[in-house]
């Protein structure tokens, strides 16, 4: 498949090529921006590319009729219900089964398996059971685990958001963008629990955002997450704030706020992120208010990696061969009708070392 290239502004060319059977544009010096897939009138949040090259995505349950919960996007740029459909099939009307995906946010590929976040808080009315991690074997295609979270991991009007693994510790660290705080669930034992409940360091920092001029007045919490296992080190954001924050994984255990709290250490000041990711010392993170794509470098200088029109409201990443998968979700645009819009999953290349 050929890529075009196309000049700053000119996202109705990349368009254009992308129908007559060619991908993508050029939005920033340097970076590159593939389209891997596009969807009309399902809305999706999540992006994850597994070690063989897999696009999952997620539609979260935020309207009535959403197609499905989590697909596979195939390298025509088809989505497809994945699992399979029976999985899929209780987004559409918000049933709730133990068998099937309620209200999912992200997802996410670690080694041979991928890891669906269910918050079972659909369109935002309130938890109506246990918010849960099912476990899909990618050799399998077979949902082989349920992971659900202790009473005491969530409230009532949690909104799980994004979650990373973690295999120096054996545990799996989430955000709550509805209830602040960080979720924990333990591997070995099949325990979880919260730290920084409701504190300052998950808690938004503004009440709007301002997004291509368009006021965005929803206070979201933590929200992104990203984990850097060589240095053993978590770093978390709320979506309506400026602070990046860092807590060492030794240093998450079941204890209060005010024990919590000590560990936690500010890392730099940043544009207000919706996706996050750790790689090869850069912090990944959106700028949803700029609408780029920006990287933390070790140094702590903050640099553009994509910027334009091909970026708009990048809300989640994925790091595969050299490249980081985001999506376009759209949120400020997005009302209760999206069947005559478009989403999109793209890719671009990494900085070079």
């Amino acid at each position: 498949m050929k890529t075009k290239l196309a000049k700053q502004g000119l996202l109705a060319i990349a368009i254009s090529a992308f129908l007559s059977g060619n991908v993508a544009a050029q939005n920033a010096p340097e970076s590159m921006v593939e389209l891997v897939g596009e969807i009309k009138g399902t809305q999706i949040t999540g992006v994850t590319v597994s070690n063989d090259g897999r696009v999952f995505v997620n539609a979260p349950n935020w309207r009535d009729g959403v197609r499905f919960s989590v697909a596979q996007v195939t390298k025509s740029g088809e989505f497809v219900a994945y699992p399979n459909s029976q999985s899929n099939e209780c987004v559409a009307q918000s049933e709730v089964r133990n068998d099937c995906f309620l209200a999912v946010q992200s997802v996410v590929a670690h080694k041979d398996k991928l890891y669906v976040l269910d918050t079972r808080n659909p369109k935002f009315t309130g938890v109506i059971d246990a918010p849960r991690m099912f476990v899909v074997n990618l050799a399998s295609n077979e949902i082989e685990a349920t992971l659900i979270l202790s009473d005491d991991a969530y409230h009532p009007d949690s909104y799980i958001n994004d979650l990373r693994v973690d295999e120096n510790t054996n545990r799996i660290y989430m955000t709550d963008s509805a209830h602040a705080g960080l979720v924990v669930y333990n591997l070995d034992d099949n325990t979880s629990y919260r730290i920084l409940d409701n504190h300052e360091t998950a808690k938004a920092e503004v009440e709007t955002l301002s997004i291509q001029g368009k006021p965005f007045t929803m206070a979201v919490q933590s929200d992104g997450i990203a984990l850097d296992t060589l240095n053993d080190t978590l770093y978390f954001h709320a979506l309506s704030g400026y602070s990046l924050y860092a807590i060492n994984t030794s240093d998450i255990k079941n204890a209060s706020n005010e024990v919590s709290a000590k560990k936690v250490r500010k890392v730099a000041t940043t544009g207000a992120p919706d996706g996050m990711i750790y790689h090869e010392g850069n912090i990944y993170l959106a700028d949803l208010e700029k609408q780029e794509i920006q990287y933390l470098t070790p140094s702590l200088d903050l640099r553009t990696l994509v910027k334009g029109d091909v970026v708009n409201w990048a809300d989640t990443f994925s790091i595969y061969n050299g490249s980081l998968y985001y999506t376009n979700s759209k949120i400020q645009d997005a009302g209760s009708d999206v069947s005559d819009m478009t989403f999109e999953v793209y890719k671009t290349a990494l900085p070079a070392r």
